[in-house]
């Protein structure tokens, strides 16, 4: 099982450029994997990642995820060609439709019809990228060139004037409900799963099964990353309360109510209960009792905790799941360096 690192959005977790340098750096050079960046309504992930491109040398570098209603299809192919280039061949493409919340609140489009937009989103950037033929494609979603009604019918079809060091890209989707999951098991080259629980991935493996089925042969085995969040140090209690602001936000505060995919998948892991208060509370206004709701247990299933060498117990643990490479949610390089050692 690779390790790797995920840094969340930058402004997060990591402050300050200095910073940044520091937790690049410190990953590249102890040789974690992979080091992902994520965005939600602040900074991008493409600008973090060419920043961290330019500081290190070996360390693969994944967007998870770069949002698909923020950007045209093309539009996120060039920035992937880019970044690709720029790191000698590294980059990963993390994609994922975010929720409605920021769909419709933030980025001004409809959420629609995510599965649908997906699988055309993905079938575009791999024929940018591929760069075999000019590019066609008249879908429900996109249409390349544009003919509606409004165009000025002078768009014609084009081949990207880049050329690509690599003619594919890897391209990770970020799934939860059982559809899209099912949906990246058939399209992408992996999956960035969230509160993933190793316990509780019998709940994945009839929607991984049905989309494996339909998979291309084409496909080399889906690469399953998960992004787990950590808390070290040598009291435990104090770890586990780092965590419940984290926790109590995705269950209670991350969506409507009735279009929370984090709550919902906790409920399926057998928390609904528990879920349910943590949601309550946090709508009222009581977001500190709603952290508090948070279980003990639901904590230690979904997030590292405690000394190093608990954590690298834990990880062990993790070496028996579907998992191929865990994605430790921390920026402290301290910390980082004394995981990745009690692991050796």
């Amino acid at each position: 099982m690779r390790i790797g690192i995920s840094i969340g959005p930058y402004g997060s977790q990591v402050k300050t450029p200095v910073a940044l340098s520091q937790i690049a750096q410190t990953a590249d050079r102890i040789g974690l994997d992979s080091l992902w960046v994520a965005e939600a309504y602040g900074t991008d992930a493409p600008t973090v990642l060419a920043f961290v491109a330019a500081r290190t040398t070996q360390i693969k570098l994944g967007s998870g995820i770069m949002q698909i209603p923020g950007r045209t299809p093309a539009n996120a192919a060039m920035t992937a060609m880019g970044l690709d280039a720029l790191s000698g061949g590294r980059f990963l493409l993390g994609l994922g439709m975010s929720g409605p919340q920021v769909v419709e609140g933030w980025h001004g489009v409809p959420f629609g019809y995510q599965l649908a937009r997906t699988r055309e989103y993905v079938e575009i950037i791999r024929a940018i990228v591929a760069r075999r033929d000019d590019v066609e494609f008249q879908g429900r979603h996109y249409q390349i060139p544009y003919r509606g009604k409004d165009s000025t019918g002078l768009g014609r079809p084009l081949k990207t004037m880049f050329h690509p060091v690599r003619d594919q890209i890897p391209i990770y989707l970020g799934a939860l409900g059982p559809k899209n999951v099912e949906l990246t098991a058939e399209l992408a080259d992996g999956w960035l799963a969230f509160l993933y629980a190793p316990e509780h991935e019998r709940l994945v493996q009839e929607p991984l099964m049905a989309g494996t089925r339909k998979r291309s042969r084409s496909l080399a085995d889906l690469d399953i990353v998960a992004t787990v969040y950590v808390a070290e140090g040598n009291d435990l209690e104090r770890c586990r309360d780092r965590l419940r602001p984290i926790f109590a936000l995705y269950i209670g505060g991350m969506g409507a109510p009735a279009r929370n995919f984090y709550f919902n998948l906790v409920c399926r892991y057998g928390f609904a209960a528990e879920a349910e208060r943590i949601q309550d509370l946090y709508a009222s206004g009581r977001k500190h009792e709603a952290e508090a709701a948070v279980p003990v247990e639901l904590i230690d299933q979904l997030g590292l905790v405690g000394p190093a060498d608990r954590i690298a117990r834990r990880l062990r643990e993790w070496e028996s799941s579907a998992v191929d490479s865990v994605l430790l949610g921390i920026a402290d390089p301290g910390a980082v360096e004394r995981i990745v050692s009690a692991l050796d």
